[in-house]
């Protein structure tokens, strides 16, 4: 039994506007996630029913529909996630030694596992010269927080070797202990953006990325978007640069972009 009444009609317009804000498309099996989460919005505002909370979303585009977006997107992550990708980018940078200046991308950093496994890779590679920038984005303001705030529980650090942690983590002592921070050289070497895929501009449009993550976002988008999002990340992009994307996806429809260089792992044509 539903704590506030739930029909279809208000599913499908949460479909509509999570489609039109931020460019999801939600498949009709994903009732059930859709009103766990979103019934928190609606004690969290005081609404009393799904019809009266989104005909006031649909008037309002301030602070609430970022927390309808936060509400109805996916953060799952860990560091060193898809380890191939890691050392497919360690290689890459071994390659290129003589290089300056790397400009990185990580579309979809949630609470910031993988720009800060990006970054030990890159300090680990150019032995901490600090010779790179990192600009983490996603388009759940909440999550930036924690990944601006760097500290995990030392659980979260399984994928992490014992070098790395020693290198680039902080053991919490006394009130904190079972926690670590990123080490905060390694933290200035990120700048954390919100950053919504499908809009029209983004923060950093005069930016040219050597490598971007887009890692599991695409699943979320259907084809059309799929593709103009595609387009927008390979004007960013210098000629050859890498794009890491998730295990489920696959850009060989796009290969007048993007041609595969490896396992899941695009250069720019």
């Amino acid at each position: 039994m539903h704590e506030f009444e739930w029909t279809n009609s208000d599913f499908t317009r949460i479909q509509r506007l999570i489609y039109q804000h931020a460019g999801i498309s939600l498949h009709d099996g994903k009732h059930a996630m859709v009103y766990s989460r979103l019934a928190r919005r609606l004690r969290d505002t005081g609404f009393t029913t799904f019809r009266d909370y989104l005909s006031w979303l649909e008037t309002d585009h301030g602070t609430e529909m970022q927390e309808f977006i936060n509400a109805l997107t996916t953060n799952l992550t860990s560091f060193f996630r898809e380890r191939h990708h890691f050392q497919i980018l360690k290689e890459h940078l071994q390659r290129n030694v003589d290089k300056h200046g790397w400009k990185v991308w990580c579309c979809a950093a949630s609470t910031g596992e993988e720009p800060y496994s990006i970054a030990m890779t890159f300090a680990d590679v150019l032995a901490n010269t600090g010779d790179f920038n990192i600009y983490a984005s996603d388009i759940d303001s909440k999550v930036l927080v924690t990944a601006a705030n760097g500290i995990y529980r030392q659980d979260d650090l399984k994928n992490v070797s014992e070098d790395y942690k020693k290198k680039f983590f902080l053991r919490g002592k006394s009130q904190n202990f079972g926690l670590v921070r990123v080490k905060q050289a390694l933290q200035n070497q990120i700048k954390f953006l919100n950053v919504n895929l499908v809009s029209s501009s983004w923060p950093f449009d005069k930016i040219l990325f050597d490598i971007v993550f887009c890692r599991n976002v695409m699943i979320y988008f259907d084809n059309d978007t799929q593709r103009k999002v595609m387009e927008h990340i390979h004007r960013m992009m210098v000629p050859k640069g890498l794009l890491f994307v998730g295990h489920a996806e696959n850009f060989s429809d796009l290969s007048d972009l993007f041609l595969m260089k490896g396992k899941t792992t695009y250069e720019k044509v």
